[in-house]
């Protein structure tokens, strides 16, 4: 869901700032200002991250992040749910109990309007921005003073520069400033050449030509994407505020290493006299100005008032701060990835797999079915990409909570019977002792929930991991299986039923052969049913319906799940009913 990627782009992008202004704390004397200036597009990979297609950063069970995404609240209520049936035996009658969810898809709807709503106001500022510069590209005129002009191509020439940039002078301009991805311009404000000494000029163009060789007019467009983007963090501004500043002393850097020592104190004077003559702009926040606020300004000629050349020891040491920091931005991959696909979709490839089109069976649902032929051992699966879809199991869980508790001794196959507690049900067949036979029959809740609590937590957990069931996610409470924390997809489904009924798992075979007792639901001219429904039933509505298990038959074994989902009439008599209909048609049962 969207707030889970802005939650993850927030934590990312924030951690991020914090560890590098906490490394430029811990190491200013081993930071030259030019590596102090390159951590911050460390950040503007790290910015990056969580824009990346999901698919691209899978990182499989490397890192687990519990992730309930239900946020349940109140109590567990029953509700009566009345499905449609095709006969009258038991098992095809709908048993279910609601959950109360917090509705989240309003919470979505709201974040992500505001999210688009503060990315237009912060991209409707920077092109106000945008069209100053178009302005003053509109006002700039040719320098008629020849001497600057050739003073400007010996600087190229000095940087190595050979791409034609057209300098000129505008009355919009009150510091001189660079800009232009692709044509580029450095603009002087008018008469400059009246006020300042040719050296002074110099000097401006030295520090202008560095912007433009260190590519600093593509940082700028690169700043103001990713601050559109995450203009809802106070940190990403306080960075892209630091690390305009670090710019600009990395830039003054550059020139005095360019410069005599004698020079050094020259530079930093036409700095100086620079800010008493003239005010820094606002609003140029695509074009890098030599001139900035009275902040930016004290810093600068603090740096270059210490300037020293910068010596192999201090290279080294920097680049080593700048690979520790670039290590633990690619520690966060992990998160991102996990994040990201918040284990929602099970990833299947297997090679004998026919995909069909079943839509007609599925009208006013959207659903999947997956069938196995054991035999063939072939996948038959209509709707791809739901059948990987990770959803809550609900009832269909209780196959596999019987057999844990049958394999921790909770229950056995000669003792399986629970006490009712009193509490009145509204279905008639709750309100009784149950054994695991009736309770999976009339899929009594109580009676699995008792069972769950009688089992140590991590031990579920132990089993589910040894299956490979879903997520296996029981941050849910209670009720994890029903419209919680734990999901499986239908090819999940099938997967871990046929691993089941061959005890793949190498679980004690009496207890394999109780459970597949217990789901025995009818035998029709020699081809035994068994199987397990669930629904899902959020605030009332019946959003999810569910039928699996398999056909025994002569020569064969087939296994299922149909999963349907619609907003308030999913059954898992209806998902029976749907399954019935294939099957049959399919010539199966």
């Amino acid at each position: 869901m969207f707030y889970t990627h802005l939650v993850t782009s927030f934590i990312v992008s924030s951690i991020t700032i914090v560890v590098i202004l906490l490394f430029r704390r811990l190491f200013p004397k081993q930071l030259s200002a030019k590596w102090q200036y390159n951590l911050w597009f460390l950040l503007l990979i790290a910015l990056t991250l969580p824009l990346i297609p999901k698919h691209l950063l899978q990182f499989e069970n490397h890192i687990l992040f519990n992730i309930n995404q239900s946020n349940r609240v109140g109590e567990t209520t029953i509700s009566t749910t009345e499905g449609s049936t095709l006969s009258n035996v038991n098992w095809m009658q709908d048993f279910t109990v609601s959950v109360n969810h917090l509705n989240l898809k309003f919470l979505n709807v709201g974040l992500t309007s505001i999210w688009i709503a503060g990315m237009v106001v912060t991209a409707v500022l920077y092109l106000h921005a945008w069209f100053n510069l178009k302005k003053i590209k509109k006002t700039t005129t040719v320098l008629n003073n020849k001497d600057i002009l050739h003073l400007f191509e010996r600087c190229k020439h000095r940087l190595n520069i050979s791409k034609p940039l057209i300098v000129g002078e505008s009355p919009l301009v009150k510091s001189p400033m660079t800009f232009g991805l692709f044509k580029t311009y450095v603009v002087l404000p008018v008469h400059l050449d009246e006020r300042m000494s040719i050296k002074d000029i110099k000097y401006i163009f030295m520090h202008e030509l560095h912007h433009y060789k260190n590519k600093d007019i593509a940082t700028n467009y690169l700043m103001i994407i990713y601050q559109i983007l995450y203009w809802f963090n106070p940190l990403v501004w306080i960075a892209f505020k630091r690390m305009r500043i670090d710019r600009e002393i990395a830039c003054d850097m550059a020139v005095l290493k360019s410069l005599d020592e004698h020079y050094h104190a020259d530079y930093g004077n036409t700095i100086i006299n620079f800010a008493d003559q003239a005010s820094h702009s606002k609003g140029f926040a695509w074009a890098n100005q030599f001139n900035g606020p009275k902040e930016q300004m004290k810093k600068r000629i603090e740096k270059i008032a210490s300037f020293t050349i910068e010596s192999k020891w201090m290279r080294l040491k920097s680049i080593s701060i700048f690979t520790l920091m670039g290590v633990f931005v690619a520690s966060q991959v992990p998160f991102v990835s996990a994040m990201a696909t918040n284990n929602d979709r099970y990833d299947f490839n297997n090679e004998r797999t026919l995909y069909e089109d079943l839509s007609d069976y599925f009208i006013g649902y959207d659903g999947s079915f997956v069938l196995y032929d054991m035999k063939a051992g072939q996948y038959s699966i209509y709707n791809k990409d739901k059948s990987t879809l990770r959803v809550s199991p609900n009832s269909t869980y209780k196959i596999y909570s019987a057999l844990i508790g049958l394999e921790s001794d909770v229950i056995t196959s000669d003792n399986s019977t629970m006490t009712w507690n009193g509490t009145k049900y509204p279905y008639e067949s709750w309100n009784t002792d149950q054994n695991l036979s009736t309770a999976m029959s009339n899929s009594v809740t109580w009676y699995f929930q008792e069972l769950d609590q009688r089992i140590p937590r991590e031990t579920i957990q132990a089993y589910l991991e040894q299956m490979g069931y879903g997520n296996y996610e029981l941050s849910g409470g209670l009720d994890y299986w029903m419209e919680s924390s734990l999901k499986i997809s239908p090819v999940e489904q099938v997967k871990l039923l046929s691993e089941f009924y061959t005890n793949q798992f190498e679980f004690k075979d009496k207890n394999i052969q109780t459970v597949k007792d217990s789901l025995t639901l009818e035998v029709n001219r020699g081809s035994k049913l068994s199987g397990k429904t669930g629904t899902g039933n959020v605030n009332g509505k019946n959003i999810n319906g569910w039928f699996i298990g398999f056909v025994e038959t002569k020569d064969n074994t087939y296994f299922f799940a149909t999963n349907i989902q619609n907003e308030d009439n999913s059954y898992g008599s209806k998902a029976a009913e749907i399954t019935l209909s294939i099957l049959r048609d399919k010539g199966i049962y």
